[in-house]
Formats: structure tokens, sequence, C-alpha cells
């Protein structure tokens, strides 16, 4: 998803890959550890909003409304990230949404955990550009984008461009083609209807 978002951003002129920013063992020093940063950030972030959380939620008012709740929790505690925007926000509640659809359709949490720490990952190493407004060090590339905000996403980074909107909708589409039957997961409070 976020190579698509990058090659979608460059398309239009708004991103430039730039020059290599580290250079020998650094290259897979620090590619081995935001790897592991960022499976701790997608366990941590689905388990807690994605999981139990899910699961209580949902017990009382049923699985959308509660990944409604949860989704929009989970946006607006992006806004305490420097650099963050309202419609960074927006893009990380659609992609708890998304999030949600895999659980539902699949019954467990391993998909979101995996994408969101890929997402991540592609993100503040492979294509060096901020991740939720924040820039870190350590990474691969001395990338620039250049444009419209609305485009390139501006200081928020690519989940804050239009762009974002777009393949995340045609990924939940995709998704849904690929698994087109809800299953009960026990995270989702054992709901079996899946109209709840």
């Amino acid at each position: 998803m976020i190579t698509a978002m990058m090659f979608l951003i460059r398309s239009f002129g708004g991103f430039s890959f730039g020059s290599v920013a580290l250079r020998g063992s650094a290259i897979w020093s620090y590619a081995a550890l935001w790897g592991v940063a960022f499976v701790v950030v997608g366990l941590f972030e689905e388990f807690l909003f994605r999981g139990y959380a899910q699961f209580t939620v949902a017990t009382g008012v049923g699985f959308w409304p509660a990944a409604v709740a949860l989704s929009a929790l989970f946006g607006a505690i992006h806004l305490q990230n420097s650099g963050e925007d309202r419609v960074g926000a927006l893009s990380v509640f659609v992609i708890g949404m998304f999030f949600c659809l895999t659980l539902r359709r699949t019954g467990n949490l391993w998909f979101a955990v995996g994408l969101h720490a890929a997402f991540d990952w592609g993100e503040t190493f492979l294509y060096s550009v901020p991740d939720s407004g924040l820039i870190a060090p350590g990474h691969l590339l001395n990338s620039s984008f250049h444009g419209p905000v609305w485009l390139t996403g501006g200081s928020v980074g690519p989940e804050g461009s239009v762009m974002a909107f777009g393949v995340v909708a045609l990924a939940a589409a995709a998704f849904a083609l690929v698994y087109p039957g809800g299953v009960a997961p026990a995270s989702a409070g054992g709901l079996e209807d899946g109209n709840k």
C-alpha cells in the first residue's frame, strides 16, 4: 500500500527519491532496527485498538460500531504527533477501518499487524518520508516531497495525501474480493451474525 501511494505521488510529480543517505552495514543495521521497531508498533497498536478493546466494545454495541469508535480514537491519538494534521488523522481512521475489515474477514489480527509494520517501515526507512508527521533518523534515502500538500501530504507524509484514501479504498475492495465471507473472530466479540 505504501508503495502504491508513493508511486502515485511520484507519478504526479510530488516525490523524488534523492540520493542514498546510508552506506555499508548501516543500511542493513537500520533496516533491521526499524523492522523490529515497527513489528512492535504493529503488535502494540493492533492489539490495543483491534484486539481486546474491539472484542470488549463489540460485545456491547456490535462489531462495526466498535470499529468506528476505536478507529476514530486511533486517528485522534495520532494528532498528538508533531506534524500530524486532521487530514492525516482522518486517513489513520480510514486505515484503521481497513484493518477492522481484515480482522472481520480473516478472524485474526495477523494480517493487520504485518501490514501495519510494513507500511510504517516503508514510510520511515525505505521511502524516508514523514510517518504521521515524524521524520526518523536512520532512513535509507535523502528523498523529498514537492508540490501541493493535497498531493504529498506535506509534513504529515503520504498518509496525509489524497492518494492514501484512494489506495486504501482499492485495498479494501481487493481484500473484500479475496475474503468474501466474514468470520466471527474471537476478537470480534464472538458475533456470529455478519450483519452486526
